[in-house]
């Protein structure tokens, strides 16, 4: 099980807002196939692991690892827990059930009816740390959000900039800055408000990591944000929360909403509606201390420099300790985890 979760790991830029899911076939303590689900709409991970098998008689005296209960459903691709009756695969050992309501359990019972011996939970906590996006998108009906920010050994963010043509505070490093895009990499939509657009005139895509550019999602409420910004270019889908009523056009869907006390919420309960199940939230400061102020994030990913500018813009700030302090490269990194945010309701 433990190969499992190393084979799906590899496609973690790739599968959203499918799961991560590896596979490995066993026959007298020898791997003779194995896979990992690869990309969005291409085969599971059980189907590539079983044509990886090249003497497929051996298949009915194998066990099948697998980290996620086998599908049971037509979906983009047929469900493989048919396919694995159809091999005649006699055991299976799964390392979580599929929250996803057209699954959960039929896997199971699908290969139990046709004989198959089942053993369910094995590695059942790594299993489901490995998808908790998926998870909490299936079972609390919204996205994971991931909070992300740099900030000073003083405690800011930037320094007090007008426009564009002033130059931002660089605070992350080389290596940290690729860690950024991994993260974009690994979360399948990516959030900024009007100011950071305005400022920055951001892409928001991954340059320096390999992997899909996530969803872009802005907030401008007043239409500010100029249409020759890169964020309005198409070139990646991109949502904007706007009070302004505006005409969608490719790659580039407007939905009007009330900014309201109620915005992230009812912003959260859209996103779950466009299937899109982790969001990383990169600024700008006041958008992210909205977050934490409302409790609606799941982790967050601080980093921290050496530098000291005195004064600038204030950092987000968290009342509670971090689960754990990295070293990078003489920058800290801080990660947090909020146990309570449940639903956005």
């Amino acid at each position: 099980m433990h190969r499992c979760l190393q084979l799906a790991q590899l496609g973690a830029s790739h599968v959203a807002p499918n799961p991560l899911v590896g596979a490995v076939i066993v026959v007298n303590d020898q791997i003779i196939g194995e896979g990992y689900h690869e990309r969005y709409g291409q085969a599971h991970a059980e189907p590539n692991a079983i044509h990886a098998v090249t003497e497929k008689e051996l298949l009915q005296q194998a066990t099948l690892y697998v980290s996620l209960e086998p599908c049971s459903h037509y979906g983009k691709t047929p469900p493989c827990a048919d396919l694995i009756v159809q091999m005649k695969i006699p055991r299976v050992v799964i390392g979580t059930l599929d929250p996803n309501p057209k699954v959960s359990g039929r896997g199971v019972k699908i290969m139990q009816e046709a004989g198959i011996e089942v053993v369910v939970g094995v590695l059942e906590k790594e299993c489901y740390e490995l998808n908790k996006r998926f998870f909490i998108f299936q079972n609390q009906k919204r996205p994971f959000i991931l909070l992300k920010w740099a900030q000073t050994y003083d405690g800011f963010i930037d320094t007090h900039r007008q426009n564009n043509t002033e130059q931002a505070l660089q605070i992350s490093n080389e290596i940290t800055r690729q860690l950024t895009h991994k993260m974009r990499s690994e979360n399948q939509a990516i959030m900024v408000a009007t100011n950071t657009v305005l400022l920055d005139n951001p892409s928001l895509t991954v340059r320096f990591w390999s992997g899909r550019n996530p969803i872009r999602i802005i907030l401008d409420r007043r239409g500010r944000i100029p249409f020759d910004y890169q964020v309005m270019n198409g070139l990646v889908k991109t949502i904007v929360f706007t009070e302004k009523e505006t005409k969608s056009r490719e790659n580039l869907l407007f939905v009007s909403i009330q900014f309201d006390d109620k915005l992230l919420q009812n912003i959260l309960k859209a996103l779950f509606e466009l299937q899109i199940n982790a969001v990383l939230v990169e600024g700008g400061s006041k958008l992210l201390q909205s977050f934490i102020n409302a409790g609606l994030w799941d982790e967050a990913h601080v980093e921290v420099s050496n530098q000291q500018i005195h004064e600038g813009v204030a950092a987000p700030t968290l009342s509670l300790a971090p689960d754990e302090l990295l070293k990078i490269d003489n920058h800290s990194i801080l990660n947090y985890t909020n146990k309570h945010f449940k639903s956005p309701t």
